[in-house]
């Protein structure tokens, strides 16, 4: 009896020697990963397994450091051999559901989140991700629903009030944006993020108060004098505000930095055009048609024809866009346009009616054809 009762406290000694070791071992690992030492944590981590398969500590681990160098897909394969030994592992459920989430399977990752959140359903982090992730998915219902969840016990959250902003924004809903990312800038007024200035300016822009937009975009300009979204931003503004003068200068910043822009060049040709400066807007769509084939530069060019007075080189160059182009109203209004100016009525209405053949509705075409055909002044 003794000697069995000897092997049994020799046996639980061993036991509580290899625990500690694999503590020691799990812990050093982790110091690695959290250095970067990346390579010697995953040697640190299989030495446990050599230890004791299926070890939780060493699965998760070796995840851990497949997650950090973006090999997501190796750790789900660690992560899921874990749960399958280990069901329930918060840690395995957590770098499961966030690998899946970096992998753009946003209904997977949030599936894995909601078995975490089973454990623990007051965990803020959990909670904001699988917010994030129904946003993914266009869920406005159940993001919303745990975005506020978030706010009912946090209600500082910054990645919940920022969350919740881009869901609204999203969902083309701006006023609501503009209260949460707002809410934001008055929490964190002594450091703000840049993010939040610009998502501010944005909402303003898609709401056409362009002129309280600006003061933000030029908070973010202070911030960042380069930042591409900042100087977009405040030329567009400018630009609905109807100040081409002051959008171009913004426009021309950006291709300083980035000088085969298309889509920039073919903006500050748009502005130099609408303060009648022809000769330097014909020289922006060009940059831009070099690049390659833009049909809003092709649009500048033949309204600059316009403009000058060149009505039938413009209603050529319209009638060969809109071969290109069939459904876009904006052709159709500016060649009915060119032939109205050279008094051909008729010809303006057979363009739009030709427009409203194709299927496609447009309110602009309809309002301008009754304006032709009831005789009314266009503007």
């Amino acid at each position: 009896m003794s000697d069995v009762k000897n092997e049994t406290v020799i046996a639980n000694q061993s036991e509580q020697k290899e625990a500690e070791k694999i503590a020691e071992i799990s812990k050093k690992g982790y110091q690695l990963l959290k250095e970067d030492r990346i390579e010697d944590a995953i040697a640190a981590f299989k030495s446990i397994l050599q230890i004791e398969d299926n070890n939780n500590y060493a699965l998760v681990g070796l995840g851990d450091c497949e997650r950090k160098q973006n090999h997501f897909k190796n750790a789900v394969n660690f992560y899921s051999k874990c749960l399958s030994v280990h069901p329930g592992n918060n840690y395995a459920l957590f770098g499961l559901a966030d690998c899946y989430k970096a992998l753009n399977k946003y209904h997977k990752a949030i599936e894995i989140w909601e078995q975490y959140l089973i454990h623990d359903d007051r965990n803020i982090t959990v909670l904001t991700r699988v917010a994030d992730a129904y946003r993914k998915i266009r869920d406005f219902k159940k993001s919303k629903e745990m975005y506020l969840k978030v706010l009912d016990m946090e209600d500082k959250n910054a990645y919940a009030l920022i969350g919740i902003g881009h869901l609204y924004y999203d969902f083309k809903e701006y006023k609501d944006a503009l209260y949460y990312w707002t809410k934001m800038l008055e929490i964190n007024a002594d450091a703000v993020d840049i993010r939040v200035l610009t998502s501010i300016g944005n909402c303003h822009r898609k709401l056409k108060t362009f002129d309280k937009g600006i003061k933000y975009f030029e908070r973010a300009l202070e911030m960042d004098p380069e930042n591409f979204y900042v100087l977009f931003g405040l030329a567009d503004c400018y630009r609905g505000m109807n100040q081409q003068y002051r959008s171009v200068e913004y426009w021309n910043r950006i291709l300083k930095n980035d000088p085969d822009n298309k889509v920039i060049l073919t903006r500050a040709g748009d502005a130099y055009r609408n303060t009648g400066d022809y000769k330097t807007a014909e020289e922006y769509y060009n940059r831009a048609m070099e690049i390659d084939f833009d049909i809003y530069a092709a649009l500048g060019l033949a309204l600059i024809c316009k403009g000058e007075g060149n009505f039938d080189e413009a209603i050529e160059r319209l009638n060969n866009l809109i071969k290109n182009d069939p459904k876009n109203y904006r052709l159709y209004i500016d060649l009915a346009d060119c032939y109205l100016k050279i008094n051909d009525k008729n010809k303006a209405v057979e363009v739009l009616k030709t427009f409203q053949k194709t299927g496609t509705k447009s309110t602009a075409i309809s309002e301008m054809l009754g304006k032709i055909i009831e005789g009314k002044p266009l503007n």
